[in-house]
């Protein structure tokens, strides 16, 4: 490929691979070919043993083009190359427990692929061609690091064959861990991935929350000059997958906000999953819970619940990107359909993107074919145009492709027409395109951030930390975080309104959006989230005055309820100390340390009666035992076992 010009690998060394290190990155790699007689097949898998039969299956059959999408080209011999990506449930069985038990339940996972598709039209081959399919198999959705990274592996392995993966994957295993919403540097051969992650507020959760996204979660507004990603997919084309119809952005954004079900509809599957990735992105900072699927087909073990469902019954909320009109008749009772992209031209030479908010050039495979911009004022003709869409309605999309939304939802947010008129004009040439390209996404990715960010804003006060006031004791329990009630919630947003910047941007009936937002499949996960991540806040800033208390200056200051409170609350949060120091490393042991000596300091100003009270529980007196790198108290004794070395109260 054009970006990455002079790479190259050593095929006669033997890679060596760290499989615990790959799997921070990529479960697999594999090549898939179309075989005519058994159809879609696994050609290769590296690491071997990744997958079970069935799972096989459902990767090779996601894996290609649909064959109505398909590339169709009249030449005699040509090469056509796609990119793309899709998201499928995995279930994985739970390891043993500690007794050496199975489990017998199911974990389930969202497994995403990434493709590089390569079709080979010849006449001379059986049936005029072939095509295979190089797959990168992942639990992240890390579409700014594994895009570029097909656009080497691909064509590495149409050139060498399945030594392409085995040395990949042998970089990969090099890299270092993942650092959500951070900038890396990741060596590939005599390449290096420059690449910017998304934010940990805005990945599903796997496992407990870390420090870092405590920090990240708030995603503040940062300088033009410099931008962050704030959620995923954040390298999508917003622009230019829904040019043919911007004026509806606020309406996309706010289906996907209440979690509808949306058909997103396109001709090949680069668009389609484009178009999809680019929704996902307009509600960032907030965690997008809705099951979406940037390439859904047939084959996907869900299509046949979803086929299932009669008139009258409610959609699972689900954005599906596909590119068989099939569908249209399959999901009939799917309420609301987005038809986006252009029909790929006949043509001679591959056909190339332009696509440039990830900073790839036009040598990447083909993605968008861009239409002129149209932002043109209301005319009789387009009132026409409108008028005769919706009366044909979505099935008219069987005999020609046109980009529009067929959706009965009445959107409460205004389209902001002066974002629209910011946007740059086409440029007639694909370098000045890919330019306009960028600062098209990043008007429209900055004002939908915006946008999310102060639809959000009313829910911050249930987030608010505190910190203990000057000069009080940090060894008292920390207030709880307000409690969430919905409709106390929307009673006062009545009273008090959304703020300036929704008023103006909202019509009248803003409250019932809040109220469709609370009942959607978004709300739950990212308020529970955002709560964990304030309480984890509050822990860590509490923690930290503890760390900073001079007990000798706070028991000065105590009463002798308050001291003996003191010591109930200091064991406790040693107790919790010591049984988390195997996550949290130096600092826990640090820690643990402070309050050892500080539990020492109250004890000896206890009463003689309580000392022994306490001591008469042998796990309190080991944990006033003082630890051999301990420093000794100034002017206080150090604690032994007998009492009698205890000072009296004051």
């Amino acid at each position: 490929m054009s970006r990455f010009p002079s790479f190259s690998v050593r095929t006669e060394v033997s890679p060596s691979v760290d499989s615990e290190s790959l799997q921070r990155w990529v479960v697999a790699f594999c090549a898939i070919r179309f075989d005519l007689e058994q159809g879609q097949l696994v050609e290769e898998c590296y690491p071997q043993g990744c997958f079970s039969h069935d799972e096989e299956l459902e990767i090779a059959y996601s894996s290609f083009p649909d064959s109505v999408s398909q590339h169709q080209n009249q030449n005699r011999s040509s090469i056509h190359d796609c990119i793309f990506f899709y998201r499928i449930h995995r279930h994985l069985k739970k390891s043993l427990d500690e007794k050496g038990v199975a489990d017998s339940s199911n974990a389930s996972k969202f497994l995403y692929g990434y493709v590089f598709n390569r079709q080979r039209h010849d006449e001379r081959l059986k049936r005029g061609g072939e095509q295979k399919s190089v797959v990168i198999l992942s639990y992240s959705p890390y579409s700014s690091v594994f895009r570029p990274l097909l656009q080497i592996v691909g064509p590495l392995f149409f050139d060498i064959g399945k030594k392409a993966l085995e040395h990949i994957a042998a970089y990969v295993s090099k890299w270092p861990a993942p650092l959500p919403g951070k900038v890396m540097d990741l060596p590939i051969g005599n390449a290096t991935l420059k690449v910017n992650l998304p934010p940990a507020h805005g990945l599903p959760v796997e496992g407990e929350l870390s420090f870092e996204e405590g920090a990240s979660s708030v995603a503040p507004f940062v300088p033009n000059s410099q931008p962050v990603p704030q959620g995923l997919f954040h390298d999508s084309d917003i622009f230019g997958s829904f040019r043919g119809i911007l004026l509806q952005l606020w309406l996309l954004w706010e289906l996907l906000l209440i979690g509808e079900p949306m058909l997103i509809i396109a001709p090949t599957p680069p668009q389609c999953c484009e178009a999809v990735a680019s929704l996902v992105s307009l509600v960032a900072p907030l965690l997008c819970s809705v099951d979406f699927r940037p390439y859904f087909t047939i084959h996907d073990p869900v299509f046949a619940r979803l086929n299932s469902i009669q008139e009258g019954q409610a959609f699972p909320p689900m954005i599906l990107g596909v590119t068989n009109v099939f569908f249209l008749k399959a999901l009939r009772n799917i309420p609301h359909i987005v038809s986006v992209g252009s029909p790929p031209l006949n043509s001679n030479r591959l056909a190339l993107t332009t696509r440039s908010s990830t900073g790839r050039g036009s040598g990447r495979p083909e993605g968008l074919g861009f239409q002129q911009l149209s932002l043109k004022k209301f005319s009789p003709s387009s009132l026409l145009s409108a008028v005769r869409l919706r009366r044909d309605g979505p099935l008219c999309l069987m005999t020609e492709h046109k980009e529009a939304i067929w959706s009965i939802y009445s959107a409460t947010t205004k389209p902001d027409t002066s974002i629209l008129n910011r946007l740059i004009d086409a440029g007639v040439s694909p370098r000045v395109e890919e330019s306009m390209s960028v600062v098209n996404n990043e008007i429209l990715r900055r004002h939908f951030l915006e946008l999310t960010t102060n639809f959000l804003a009313p829910f911050s006060p249930y987030f608010r930390t505190s910190t203990p006031l000057e000069g009080s004791s940090p060894y008292v329990d920390p207030p709880s975080l307000p409690p969430f009630n919905a409709d106390e919630f929307l009673a006062s947003l009545s009273a008090r309104g959304p703020g300036k910047f929704i008023l103006k941007r909202m019509k009248s009936n803003w409250l019932d959006l809040y109220r469709r937002f609370l009942n959607g499949p978004n709300f739950l996960p990212w308020f529970q989230r955002r709560r964990a991540v304030a309480e984890q806040e509050q822990d860590r800033l509490w923690r930290q005055a503890r760390m900073k208390t001079d007990i000798q200056q706070l028991i000065s200051r105590l009463s002798e309820l308050e001291i003996v409170d003191s010591f109930n609350v200091i064991e406790r949060l040693l107790l919790r100390e010591i049984q988390q120091s195997g996550k949290s490393g130096i600092d826990s042991v640090a820690t643990s340390q402070k309050l050892k000596g500080d539990l020492r300091a109250i004890f000896n100003v206890l009463s003689k009666d309580m000392q022994q009270l306490m001591l008469s529980n042998p796990e309190r007196a080991s944990l006033l035992q003082p630890s051999p790198e301990s420093p000794k108290l100034p002017g206080r004794p150090l604690i032994q076992v007998a009492v009698g070395s205890s000072t009296s109260p004051r």
